[in-house]
């Protein structure tokens, strides 16, 4: 039974939902079930299309820093070997999946709205987008493909270097999400969404999806090994690790 993933279907369409404490940060353990999730509705005929949601005033806070701090080296790599596994079947899944964005969704939860295939998310004082860097996080090409992909490489490029956020209206007008709508329309516009490229023939959608996205599946799958030793290196730097100090008394305090 699944924890921190909360899954409902409704009309052949799985809508998954993020649950884990208030802002859904990610651990090892949320990563390994939303992985396994995937798999069991890829291979599921009955399931058409996935509508992946957070909940109120959070899609995800990306990863779960606290926790990721406490880990040692071989728990590490096994978060960033299901970080990846999770971007790439979320990236090749061949059928539609809508990302409803329901509040912020810095870093890795912007990385899982990337390899959607459509992006609505809530409006009001959010932010989206990937600032991996000003965190002392190494930005693999794999990401950096996924994000070009929908925005374009320069802006990709200026946007990671600079760890930018982005409000709604921003990530709308560089194309990073398709449109913007109350939190309590958001549900029913993923909705509309998945049922408007169901009704086209499977094969014929699914195959094209995995056609027009070759290259940066490709990227992603290659990447895989060299990005996580390139992560993990910067991971355990002694620069990093007062980064993230910092940022987790900073995080401890405001909870208190």
């Amino acid at each position: 039974m699944a924890e921190f993933i909360k899954t409902q279907i409704t009309d052949h369409i799985a809508y998954i939902g993020l649950d884990r404490g208030k802002s859904n940060a990610m651990h090892l353990e949320m990563l390994q079930e939303l992985h396994a999730e995937l798999l069991t509705h890829q291979k599921n005929p009955a399931i058409e299309a996935l509508v992946l949601h957070g909940k109120e005033g959070f899609f995800s806070s990306g990863l779960d820093l606290i926790t990721l701090y406490g880990y040692d080296e071989q728990t590490m790599l096994r978060f960033w070997e299901a970080f990846m596994d999770v971007i790439y079947g979320l990236s090749s899944f061949p059928k539609p999946v809508i990302a409803s964005i329901t509040g912020h969704s810095p870093a890795g939860g912007c990385v899982l709205a990337l390899c959607c295939d459509y992006r609505i998310m809530a409006e009001g004082d959010y932010v989206i987008g990937l600032n991996e860097v000003p965190v002392g996080i190494v930005v693999p090409h794999s990401i950096f493909a996924l994000y070009s992909f929908w925005i374009g490489q320069p802006t990709a490029y200026k946007n990671l270097l600079e760890g930018k956020l982005l409000s709604p209206a921003e990530a709308h007008d560089i194309g990073l999400i398709d449109e913007i709508t109350s939190a309590d329309r958001i549900h029913t516009l993923a909705t509309r969404k998945a049922k408007s490229w169901t009704q086209f023939d499977r094969s014929a959608w699914g195959e094209t999806k995995i056609n027009l996205r070759q290259e940066l599946l490709q990227k992603v799958k290659e990447n895989k090994t060299e990005a996580i030793q390139q992560v993990l290196e910067q991971w355990w730097r002694p620069s990093t690790r007062q980064i993230l100090k910092t940022i987790i008394d900073n995080l401890t305090k405001n909870r208190g």
